[in-house]
């Protein structure tokens, strides 16, 4: 049996969904974890690919809803 494969937001890297980090959006604020339901969106467990998925607006574009960072 094949595990389900997903791409990082950040650098494009396509990986076993277990070996990168699920965000989730509520009320337009990012949720870490996989156990929230709803759409998701992944980025490898380097920060410099979630600082590239938050300046690309990547977080917006995949989970569909305007997303607010606090500096």
């Amino acid at each position: 049996m094949t595990l389900p494969e997903r791409t990082c937001i950040g650098c494009g890297h396509k990986a076993p969904q277990a070996e990168l980090l699920r965000f989730t959006a509520q009320g337009g604020t990012l949720v870490p974890g996989l156990q929230e339901t709803g759409r998701g969106a992944y980025t490898c467990r380097r920060l410099l690919c979630f600082e590239r998925a938050l300046s690309r607006r990547a977080f917006a574009r995949v989970l569909r809803r305007t997303i607010s960072v606090d500096p």
